[in-house]
């Protein structure tokens, strides 16, 4: 499964929204050294339910939107 993402490093708090175009996730963690994807890929484990190693980041590595891929069992 994909989904697009739109991510906001260094929010006051971490919070999934879910919208028409995808999701947007407000992180804590700054979008320095892959902290803020690393991050992402846990909150996304989380609301997902699914191990880390299942997702994956397909498009926008350096963006603040992103393409998942989610491999679901």
């Amino acid at each position: 499964m994909k989904i697009k993402v739109k991510v906001v490093p260094r929010a006051k708090k971490e919070l999934i929204e879910q919208n028409e175009s995808g999701l947007k996730i407000y992180l804590r963690a700054p979008a320095i050294e892959g902290k803020a994807n690393k991050r992402l890929i846990e909150l996304i484990s989380d609301y997902f339910k699914v191990k880390k190693y299942n997702i994956s980041i397909i498009k926008g590595e350096t963006s603040r939107e992103k393409v998942l891929e989610i491999n679901l069992p």
